[in-house]
């Protein structure tokens, strides 16, 4: 096993074997939740019948783009469909602007190619640099919340109440026409305690430092289900992997209106952002980041998380992205690329095969995990500046945005322009990158296209 070791430089990160091992377990038992929540939420929008599909488009590309950020970027990082994007897909692409999931599976596909070839260009750090930190943290914050709305409608928590008779978009598509109020009617209901049962045993769990909280707290809500009957058992324990459903079924025909536009082009900033943002905190927690705060390899990590993506839209899931559950792992001790490849072979192992468990797992035992991991977005807040209300209030008006018109886009775009207005305002236009001002303006019209103006 020493080729191991010395591929890996064990002796460079003071690391060994055992620790390595450890640390890969950790991180799996961490993430492993999206195992069973990817194909929940995307489901929603494919169907029920999906799920076997999802479950092993989730696995395979979690496991596929792992071992490649393992051995190829040789870091500690594991990937998979990433939480903000999948409820994107499902709720603001497929529900909300009406398109087949299969035309959002060719949006996603896109995305990735360009993330391919931004990563591979100097136009990268362009696209860095224009992107103010604050509309960053905000992004991701943003997102964050809007899981939290997704799980508590998912667990019964919160319900819509008409607030406008002559809507005529059903749900939750027009949040214009309808009222997020507490359910009470369901406080009669097993689901509605169980799912808020969830919530407080995921919320214990991670309190106590117990590695897999979100997993644990999934699997726990759905055996109390199974045996109060309120969920039926599973037919068999594992299956077969199976990509039938989903493999190749882009529809890049569908791509070719404005409207389409907008949704690559939130999926890529989402994206490509949140890798970056992951990466670097991940990197100044494993010691990887220089004195000028750059990360070594960067190239080689968004190259990984970009190809990932790729293949992810061809097996049939949502945007592939790095899982800043990876901390759990460098924690643990946990420094090479041997990590991720333990990560990658446990999704391979473990996940291609429990399609029946996750069929028979209901929403109101995923939605405490939505829940959790909103808060786990917000964490980023903390790096606002709210004394600068030039940076503060752009952010703010990202976080309302996302959540209360249940769209990523409107979000992003609302941020972009209140950014350089507020900015100009101010007096401060030289400090908003000029192609900032062009994405902004990109918005504007974006938004008068909407709004039927143009």
């Amino acid at each position: 096993m020493g080729w191991i070791e010395r591929y890996f430089e064990f002796d460079k990160y003071r690391t060994d074997m055992k620790t390595e091992i450890l640390a890969g377990l950790t991180t799996f038992m961490t993430m492993a939740y999206i195992i069973f929540v990817n194909p929940s939420i995307l489901s929603v929008a494919m169907g029920k019948e999906a799920i076997p599909s999802l479950v092993t488009a989730t696995a395979l590309s979690a496991g596929i783009a792992t071992l490649m950020m393992g051995l190829y970027a040789k870091k500690p990082f594991a990937l998979a469909p990433g939480m903000g994007l999948n409820a994107y897909f499902t709720y603001g692409v497929c529900l909300g602007m009406g398109y087949p999931w299969q035309v959002a599976l060719a949006a996603v596909f896109i995305e990735g190619l360009i993330f391919i070839v931004l990563s591979v260009t100097k136009v990268r750090t362009a696209v860095i640099n224009a992107i103010p930190l604050s509309q960053k943290y905000a992004l991701g914050a943003g997102i964050g919340l809007f899981l939290t709305l997704i799980g508590l409608r998912e667990a019964g928590i919160v319900t819509v109440s008409v607030t406008n008779p002559h809507a005529s978009v059903p749900g939750l598509l027009n949040p214009t026409d309808w009222l997020p109020t507490l359910n009470t009617a369901f406080f009669k209901l097993p689901e509605f305690w169980l799912a808020v049962f969830g919530v407080f045993l995921a919320s214990a769990l991670m309190v106590r430092r117990i590695p897999g909280a979100l997993l644990i707290s999934i699997l726990t809500v759905t055996g109390i289900s199974v045996a109060l009957g309120l969920s039926p058992p599973p037919k068999s324990i594992f299956s077969l992997p199976t990509l039938d459903y989903t493999f190749m079924k882009l529809d890049l025909r569908g791509l070719l209106n404005v409207g389409a536009v907008g949704v690559i082009f939130a999926f890529f900033m989402v994206d490509f952002f949140d890798t970056l943002g992951t990466v670097a905190g991940l990197s100044a927690k494993a010691g990887f980041m220089n004195e000028k705060g750059e990360i070594p390899d960067s190239e080689k990590i968004l190259l990984t998380d970009a190809v990932g993506t790729t293949l992810g839209a061809i097996f049939g899931t949502s945007t592939v992205t790095t899982y800043i559950e990876s901390a759990a792992g460098i924690e643990e001790g946990g420094r090479t690329g041997f990590v991720a490849v333990v990560v990658g072979l446990l999704f391979l192992a473990i996940g291609l095969f429990v399609s029946p468990i996750a069929e028979i797992i209901p929403s109101f035992a995923t939605a405490p995990a939505l829940i959790v991991v909103g808060f786990l977005m917000l964490n980023v807040l903390r790096n606002l500046d709210f004394r600068d209300y030039t940076e503060a209030l752009p952010a703010f008006f990202v976080l309302a945005t996302i959540p209360f018109t249940y769209s990523i886009a409107d979000g992003i775009g609302v941020g972009f322009i209140s950014y350089c207005v507020l900015k100009l305002v101010a007096g401060r236009a030289k400090e908003v990158h000029p192609l900032l001002w062009i994405l902004a303006g990109v918005f504007v019209v974006y938004f008068l296209y909407l709004g039927g103006l143009i």
